[in-house]
């Protein structure tokens, strides 16, 4: 189908430049999506980190060239982009345990990492329930911060971004904001400037007086929304994943360029009868 086939069209340019710079934004768009939303498809379909996807080929091809002597291992390094004998020999050791100097010795040991392909795969059979609604605009207000998609950096700096709202006490305030639907606390992935993306933690609200928060405005747009039943963050994640590798490739649609949004209700987000949801803005695939 046309949406392996572009992952694949992505790989292929991401293998062509492992000597050179991998540049994601020219990933994503031969995907057909945005950078964040090509970035988290890649980890929940591949099973990695697309940084650590790069990584690992560079240093796989980087010790074949190594066994076949292709060049001076600094020569090698720096093809790779390693700047420095010292940074490359660290990150050869943690893929494949040993030296590069080491790696010359006939018969020695080494880790490969091939090539990654996509095709379809019959996967599902579970039960997924959804609804795709047509919402008008809304505003939310909460807290905003700038992350970057830089090494995937963006996948440990979001839990500690709600980690530091939790602990500053903001949490009550917003909730007392909270006057619209949908009546939860919200996530907000913004879509992707270059290589960084606004996210924030906050409720819809009309008020004026909003304190130390800021405004939002969520665009009309239309939603496949997707209720999550179970503990967090596990059930939430495990929804995701499922979202963008099995609904999403075969639904007609296709990501828009707006925020997606999960909705945190009230309980015990432990427990494994929580009830949370995951927004997905969509579009029509073009034939």
């Amino acid at each position: 189908m046309d949406w392996i086939s572009r992952l694949n069209e992505a790989i292929g340019y991401i293998e062509d430049n492992l000597t050179d710079e991998v540049d994601v934004e020219v990933a994503a768009r031969i995907a057909c999506c945005s950078t964040f939303h090509f970035i988290r498809m890649f980890t929940y379909i591949a099973g990695v980190p697309l940084s650590e996807y790069v990584r690992r080929r560079r240093l796989t091809m980087a010790a074949l060239e190594i066994q076949r002597k292709a060049g001076k291992i600094i020569d090698i390094a720096l093809r790779y982009g390693y700047e420095s004998p010292t940074a490359f020999t660290r990150a050869f050791h943690t893929i494949h345990g040993i030296s590069p100097s080491a790696a010359k010795r006939q018969g020695t040991s080494l880790n490969a990492y091939p090539r990654m392909h996509f095709s379809m795969a019959v996967t599902g059979g579970t039960r997924m329930e959804y609804r795709i609604e047509r919402k008008e605009g809304f505003r939310i207000v909460g807290l905003k911060r700038r992350f970057s998609v830089i090494d995937d950096a963006c996948y440990a700096d979001i839990p500690q971004f709600w980690q530091q709202v939790i602990a500053q006490g903001s949490m009550p305030k917003l909730l007392g904001l909270l006057d619209g639907e949908p009546a939860g606390l919200l996530g907000v992935c913004g879509p992707m400037e270059g290589k960084e993306f606004d996210y924030l933690i906050g409720v819809p609200s009309g008020q004026e007086d909003v304190g130390p928060f800021v405004p939002y405005d969520i665009q009309a747009m239309t939603w496949a929304i997707f209720p999550c039943i179970g503990a967090m963050p596990s059930a939430i994640q495990e929804l995701q994943k499922r979202v963008l590798t099995e609904w999403l490739p075969t639904s007609g649609y296709a990501y828009a360029d707006a925020p997606d949004i999960e909705v945190y209700f009230e309980g015990d987000q432990r427990s494994p009868a929580y009830r949370s949801e995951v927004w997905l803005p969509i579009m029509r695939k073009e034939s």
